[in-house]
């Protein structure tokens, strides 16, 4: 949750990568079928040669499709991400950067198989465009059921996976971007434990009222959340209401000491404009969610500033009649991940934390 990542994510960046092993060739895809698509997380949807295409910019976007044959191609315009392909749940083909390509996998046995693509990274300038699964003509194309249950997280740089492979604590801005994946965090752990829907709509380095260190004053989170993607170009427009959204925010307000000409002339002014900002979104988003829970994560590894904050918003909750909000306590062990940050280990943790937190409390799927 600092500043180096305001220039790392711009950078351009030569990711070393392990591309496991899969035949790719450029095929006729005038010659295959789309397959019917099943995604999560924020999209724009557009069309391409009469068939719809998905781009996107915030973390822990997927696409899924099933099928049955032997061959899957998926069209992809991307330069900015790290990618994964997954067949029938085994090991990920990753793709560092793969630009506007076809790729085709022709291996497979014959069968029933089900394709999933994955965004691993952050891309908090830049877009990438998923332009769909194809399939030879011939092949069963197989529509997925939705999933009966949805989650939402919000939050920094804590769940948008940063650096989280990484062996150790100092990182190159090259080794923060290959070495992040937000797709092994807690948020998608703990949503794939109840086989659930989920969009991870996070920011490294803002926060509720102030970035890490003061940066990029006057842009915050929840000034970006309403919009589609990172261009502020069009809002966010969708029937998606979460069962569960659990909102983790404030470490980059209170990561740092007050800087000379920061709007705040003291701590306690600092505190105040988070609780009443961070209430007040809560508030909006219930507006948007009727029925939905709320789970305020509170993570604070050093001190309780942050976890007397997220008490103060809750009560101010619940003076407004806010009865469907609690907190949830994950303290990170390891943080040993680039700049400390929370490592696989500490995610799993969480995960684990999070998800035996809602099997105890099952009526918080409405």
């Amino acid at each position: 949750m600092n500043n180096t990542f305001f220039k790392c994510i711009i950078s351009a960046v030569v990711c070393a990568l392990t591309i496991f092993s899969v035949p790719v060739f450029s095929l006729n895809i005038e010659d295959k079928k789309p397959l019917p698509v099943h995604y999560g997380g924020r999209v724009v949807i557009g069309e391409l040669d009469n068939t719809p295409t998905y781009t996107y910019s915030w973390p822990g976007v997927y696409f899924e499709a099933a099928f049955v044959g032997t061959v899957v191609d998926l069209k992809l315009n991307d330069s900015n991400n790290i990618l994964n392909i997954i067949v029938d749940g085994q090991a990920p083909v990753v793709l560092a950067r793969p630009g506007k390509k076809t790729y085709s996998i022709n291996n497979l046995t014959e069968g029933k198989h089900h394709i999933r693509l994955e965004k691993r990274t952050e891309t908090q300038y830049g877009t990438g465009t998923f332009e769909g699964f194809f399939v030879p003509r011939h092949s069963q194309a197989i529509t997925l059921e939705k999933p009966k249950r949805s989650m939402e997280f919000i939050g920094d740089s804590a769940v948008t996976g940063y650096g989280i492979r990484s062996p150790g604590r100092e990182c190159s801005d090259e080794e923060i971007f290959s070495f992040s994946d937000t797709q092994i965090t807690y948020a998608a752990l703990t949503a794939k434990a109840f086989s659930a829907d989920y969009q991870i709509n996070a920011l490294s380095g803002f926060g509720v009222v102030r970035n890490y260190n003061g940066g990029v004053p006057g842009q915050t989170f929840l000034s970006l959340y309403p919009y589609a993607l990172n261009d502020k170009g069009a809002l966010y427009q969708s029937n998606w209401s979460p069962d569960i959204i659990v909102i983790g925010l404030g470490g980059n307000d209170f990561a740092t000491p007050l800087n000379p000409g920061e709007r705040w002339k003291t701590r306690e002014a600092l505190q105040d404009d988070y609780v009443e900002n961070y209430k007040n979104f809560i508030l909006g988003l219930r507006k948007k969610h009727p029925e939905t829970h709320f789970i305020l994560l509170s993570y604070d590894p050093v001190n309780k500033e942050l976890e007397g904050q997220i008490t103060r918003v809750v009560e101010k909750l619940k003076i407004k009649g806010e009865d469907k909000v609690d907190v949830v306590s994950i303290k990170p062990v390891a943080l040993s991940a680039c700049q400390w940050h929370p490592s696989e280990a500490d995610h799993k943790n969480a995960a684990e934390v999070l998800t035996h937190y809602i099997k105890a409390n099952p009526e918080l799927w409405n």
